[in-house]
């Protein structure tokens, strides 16, 4: 399969990004170094170009019923501006996706997606549209991924950089919020505050024909504030370093929500695919969970390493592992059996024949 290219692939190019196959595109992954890159983002201010994202605009009186049929958290409590994390129910116990879901207006409301998923998660949702189309008011969704950008600009010194670029007090903006406003010279931006790194910032999002003239000048307002562009390698690095699930990795169609700590966004407020299913193992315990941990010894935890008791029984796996840039420490995600999942808990990292000593914690592993 051919892969696809965002439209500032050219930039990415010329400003000598090393690029991969990532979800289907060709992705920046670094332009320096991922270790340069993470601390840029974690102390001062980057710019992640992330068109390869999904979305999806439902528009008319059912969108909000087929929302809440298909999500798992309870859209109903959002209001003009308000974004939601939630994630799609596959009817058997796992995950199709996990999203953002943001409130346009009463009748209106975006979807964003993985990349990965955006064909699988178009079809499955589209499958239930028709039981929300209201006699004279159809409820339409239309895929617009191919026809906008996302940037995402983040960081302590994110506001900072962008705040000459619009007259949105970035400041006040409350997290998980979202406004459409003119930005940079251009109509009917979106600016959130999003994001995917913990270190604060906003993700930007911009038509096509937009998306040259919005990057430049964000590079160009940021540049006291010494803005650099960021790659999908200190995004993994950064994301890791808050707990934050990688869809792919440590959730999938084969994983339960309730085992990978998703309780917090399962409502059952409303009747959404598998809700009685995910009550029962709610209220009856499951038999493993996801875990943070830290390793207690020097060493780098990486995905599908087996995780162990002390003997060397295995006890799970793990899910996601990197060197964490600003601990200077191994740490990981990964499923173990529910005995092993309390925090405080011992459990060893095997890397090849060694059993490394780690802790389970509770993420984020770096505080705010």
């Amino acid at each position: 399969m051919s892969l696809q290219q965002v439209p500032l692939h050219h930039i990415h190019q010329q400003s000598g990004a090393k690029i991969v196959p990532f979800a289907g595109f060709e992705m920046p992954v670094r332009y320096s170094s991922d270790l340069d890159e993470h601390n840029t983002v974690r102390n001062g201010v980057g710019m992640f170009d992330v068109s390869h994202m999904g979305e999806f605009i439902l528009k008319g009186e059912g969108a909000l019923g087929l929302i809440q049929r298909v999500s798992a958290n309870d859209a109903s409590v959002l209001y003009d501006g308000k974004v939601q994390y939630s994630y799609l129910p596959n009817g058997r116990g796992g995950i199709v996706d996990d999203l953002l879901v943001y409130r346009i207006n009463e009748l209106e409301y975006m979807l964003v997606v993985n990349a990965s998923n955006i064909e699988k998660d178009w079809n499955w949702i589209s499958q239930y549209v028709s039981d929300y189309d209201t006699e004279g008011a159809p409820l339409s969704m239309v895929n617009v991924s191919g026809d906008m950008c996302l940037f995402a600009v983040q960081g302590p010194l994110a506001a900072k950089a962008l705040q000459s670029l619009t007259q949105t007090d970035l400041d006040s903006m409350e997290y998980y919020t979202f406004e459409k406003t003119d930005f940079a010279g251009y109509a009917n931006v979106i600016v959130s505050a999003t994001g995917y790194t913990g270190a604060g910032g906003f993700e930007i999002y911009v038509s096509n024909h937009q998306a040259e003239g919005v990057w430049n000048a964000i590079m160009k307002a940021g540049e006291p504030f010494g803005i650099k562009p960021i790659g999908l390698g200190a995004r993994d690095t950064l994301r890791l370093e808050m707990g934050y699930n990688l869809y792919g990795n440590d959730i999938t169609d084969e994983t339960s929500p309730i085992e990978a700590g998703l309780g917090w966004v399962t409502k059952f407020t409303h009747d959404f695919i598998d809700a009685d299913l995910l009550k029962a193992q709610k209220t009856q315990g499951v038999f493993r969970k996801l875990v943070g941990f830290e390793l207690v010894e020097r060493g780098v935890p990486r995905g599908h390493y087996e995780l162990t008791d002390a003997e060397g029984t295995k006890i799970g796996e793990v899910t996601s592992g990197t060197q964490s840039p600003t601990l200077g420490k191994g740490v990981g995600l990964g499923y173990v059996q529910t005995a092993y999942s309390k925090p405080g808990s011992e459990i060893f990292v095997k890397v090849r024949d060694r059993l490394l000593k780690a802790q389970v914690v509770k993420p984020p592993f770096v505080k705010k």
